[in-house]
């Protein structure tokens, strides 16, 4: 049975609704669309907008499209609102490290998000872009958990995530033995096996990475 949806995407900009669609769809969210001026239907819980187009929207929670920020840090937001939360207390990343790299964001405990990248480098950036969408936001604790079952791997993104990261994000090193049981259903499919992976060892306890200092009593 299909979820109805919470969220309504209200443009008429091609760009716009290109790039919120593509974000919604990446993270499986249903959506309907809607010319601005049209009614808002029961159930919609956040439209989704421009700036320039919200004042024809008639709605009690709208959100708008901001090009400088990109979509990734709206559909955040938005699964914010419809989650009924005022603010979110605890985000986990987790990350599951190998030829392709699984990514799996959580929020108070529900996933909001998952990606793969293909390089330690570009998960560096991917994290400090997850980082930066919650960056007006007041969170009590941020923490990336790293799976250790490939050891090179791991170490070397905890040294890079260390020197790029801001110092009161938490970093730990996770057991991955079992994460991957239970998977075959996506046995021919790599990067949801890594996904799901990145979710398990985002809901594992970890051992501390100890920060370094560097840079924190510069002048």
């Amino acid at each position: 049975m299909n979820k109805k949806p919470e969220v309504a995407v209200a443009t008429v900009s091609g760009k716009a609704y290109y790039m919120i669609v593509n974000e919604l769809e990446k993270r499986n969210i249903p959506f309907l669309s809607l010319v601005p001026i049209e009614p808002v239907p029961i159930g919609i819980k956040v439209v989704l907008t421009t700036e320039a187009e919200k004042y024809l929207v008639r709605n009690e929670k709208t959100l708008t499209y901001n090009e400088m920020t990109g979509p990734e840090m709206l559909v955040s937001e938005t699964l914010r609102v419809i989650q009924g939360k005022e603010q979110y207390e605890r985000i986990v990343i987790g990350v599951d490290p190998g030829q392709t790299i699984g990514i799996a964001v959580l929020a108070d405990g529900k996933i909001i998000e998952t990606a793969n990248c293909f390089s330690i480098e570009e998960t560096q950036r991917k994290i400090e872009s997850i980082l930066r969408n919650f960056a007006k936001a007041c969170i009590n604790c941020f923490t990336v958990k790293v799976g250790n079952g490939v050891p090179t791997c791991e170490e070397k993104l905890l040294r890079l995530l260390d020197k790029a990261l801001p110092k009161d994000v938490m970093l730990e090193s996770v057991e991955e033995a079992g994460t991957n049981r239970d998977l075959s259903q996506t046995k021919n499919r790599r990067g949801l096996r890594d996904i799901t992976s990145a979710i398990k060892i985002a809901g594992r306890n970890g051992l501390v990475f100890q920060r370094s200092m560097t840079n924190e009593s510069e002048n």
